[in-house]
């Protein structure tokens, strides 16, 4: 028998042990998954920062929204496509409605058939809330009804009528004396007709 080619073979490796070679892959597999994830995560970050980049851009750098343009300090006047026009507070304003709070609105008197209404009608601006109705002083107006919107300055009529009401009224508008105020001017002009209608009846009976 050849003992020396027995002798040169390798000795059989100990039961569970592992090869080299299976040892160092397995070694590599692990590395591998280690710095996949840590380059996913980096990954995940930089698409963060874009967003985030991008969003900060859009807001500082591209279109205003037409809230960002109401100035808190001033009187909005809001001018509806029926016409009508109210000042006030625009509190919130989306494309789907508006909230004006402190509303005021103005109201035409006066002129007659005959007379020049330029030198007979009288126009005033009066506070919401005193209404048959008994509103709140607040409006919610949808979107679609308002033609345009602007801030004004505190030199203008409107502001310096509505700056002296609430000088008039620091504790707030009084219904019932208003009332009263439209009733006792209302029975001076039926005072007035009738007196005119008197002197006019007098006069056709002279000769």
């Amino acid at each position: 028998m050849d003992f020396n080619s027995r002798a040169s073979q390798p000795a059989p490796a100990p039961s569970g042990a592992p090869f080299g070679g299976a040892a160092s892959k397995k070694t590599k597999v692990t590395g591998g998954g280690k710095w996949a994830r840590w380059g996913t995560a980096a990954l995940f970050l930089a698409v963060v920062v874009l967003v985030v980049a991008a969003l900060l851009a859009f807001s500082f750098g591209g279109q205003k929204a037409e809230g960002s343009y109401v100035d808190s300090k001033k009187l909005q006047a809001v001018f509806l496509n029926t016409g009508q026009v109210y000042f006030g507070d625009i509190k919130t304003l989306n494309s789907k409605y508006l909230v004006l709070d402190n509303i005021y609105y103005l109201q035409t008197s006066g002129g007659s058939q005959g007379t020049s209404s330029s030198a007979n009608t009288s126009v005033s601006l009066v506070k919401l809330g005193c209404e048959l109705h008994s509103p709140y002083d607040r409006m919610v107006i949808n979107r679609d009804q308002v033609t345009f919107w602007e801030n004004l300055q505190d030199s203008g009529q409107v502001a310096q009528a509505v700056a002296k009401f609430v000088k008039d009224n620091p504790n707030g508008q009084k219904c019932a004396d208003q009332s009263q105020s439209t009733n006792t001017t209302t029975n001076t002009n039926a005072v007035q007709g009738s007196s005119n209608t008197s002197t006019s009846n007098t006069t056709s009976t002279k000769p």
